[in-house]
């Protein structure tokens, strides 16, 4: 009988001393946040409830007379009691957000590179993520593995910085109307990116760098009746639909994205509904792109791998979400885990348990 393969760790427990000061570092960026996003608009706090998940976000009349909403967040202890402090006027902006994410980086956190993190907060800057913007792909997942406490053993990087938005459809959308020029956002940065265009569909919604191809932005949606890319007139960018993306954007939550000494907020997917997401989008693959399956693969064996040691009750509850969801949903998570079972063959046989399946189906 041969051996039973053993998988290697994929992730190891950050420092105490990391995690203590990571937890810091995130109140003191959502402190900073929310005194930027309330300023001194007049208005107030805000309670609404979207696919299960309670969320907070900050209720104005514009000079129009429109009712305005940002978004600031999913309910939590941490937010609610800044939101409490907020109302008894006792928060401050803080000035050690430097400092603290000097301190991470230097504990072990897992950062991003600066030019990719200036892409990012210049969104952040614009309302990208307070009109309910998601940032997904490789840096989300970098994200994750400080909110989680862990240093991920594999080596991610990417040229792509991927973010997401509910668009058109309304049951999704996060409890804002707020615009953001995320065109002017990125245009503004003048790091040479413009939007791709092709001569039969005209421009799309991924930003290159041109005069170099060393970073590239896509702009995704939920996939809906069409597949075209279409205009978002409160972006006032173009976003491409994705099959099933629609989970992703489901029960996001936030935490903190840092490079070096600085750091910002950032609207996320939820851990485990990522890492299910991923593995249907490896079943949509094509053979040519091969590399990132393995890099999909990578990031679902890890979060797997966590889920089933700190949170499986978790997984097995976002599981029977997903094969619940159709039969196109359930042969696509076969194919999947038949894709993770080249690469990581012990945990596509753990999570074929919890969602039923065989790898090899």
């Amino acid at each position: 009988m041969p051996p039973t393969p053993v998988e290697p760790d994929l992730f190891i427990d950050l420092p105490v001393s990391a995690q203590t000061n990571f937890s810091e570092l995130v109140e003191q960026t959502q402190v900073r946040m929310l005194e930027r996003s309330v300023a001194d608009l007049p208005g107030s706090f805000n309670k609404k409830e979207v696919k299960g998940t309670q969320y907070w976000y900050w209720q104005f009349r514009d000079l129009q007379g429109k009712l305005k909403q940002v978004y600031l967040g999913p309910d939590d202890n941490r937010l609610r009691a800044l939101i409490k402090k907020r109302e008894e006027g006792r928060t401050q902006a803080s000035d050690g957000v430097h400092r603290l994410a000097a301190a991470c980086t230097a504990l072990g956190c897992q950062t991003i590179l600066r030019p990719h993190f200036k892409v990012i907060r210049r969104l952040a800057e614009h309302g990208f993520f307070g009109a309910g913007g998601v940032l997904i792909g490789t840096h989300a997942f970098i994200a994750m593995s400080n909110m989680l406490g862990v240093h991920w053993t594999g080596g991610w990087r990417t040229n792509d910085i991927d973010f997401a938005h509910a668009g058109k459809n309304v049951s999704l959308a996060l409890p804002t109307n707020m615009e953001a020029d995320v065109h002017d956002a990125i245009t503004s940065l003048e790091m040479g990116l413009l939007p791709a265009r092709s001569i039969t569909t005209g421009e799309g919604a991924t930003y290159l760098n041109a005069g170099r191809g060393d970073m590239r932005i896509d702009l995704l949606t939920v996939a809906g009746r069409k597949d075209d890319v279409y205009r978002h007139a409160p972006l006032n960018v173009n976003l491409q639909p994705l099959k099933f993306m629609e989970f992703s954007l489901e029960k996001t939550t936030q935490t903190t994205i840092l490079s070096g000494e600085d750091a910002i907020i950032v609207n996320i997917p939820s851990p485990i509904r990522y890492a299910l997401h991923k593995l249907i989008v490896m079943a949509e693959r094509e053979e040519q792109f091969r590399s990132k399956i393995a890099k999909d693969a990578g990031q679902v064996a890890s979060l797997v791998s966590y889920a089933m040691d700190r949170m499986p009750q978790n997984l097995a509850e976002a599981g029977i979400d997903l094969m619940g969801r159709g039969k196109g949903w359930r042969s696509r998570a076969a194919q999947g885990l038949a894709q993770l079972a080249i690469f990581h063959p012990v945990i596509a046989e753990e999570l074929g348990a919890v969602l039923k399946l065989r790898a090899s189906q």
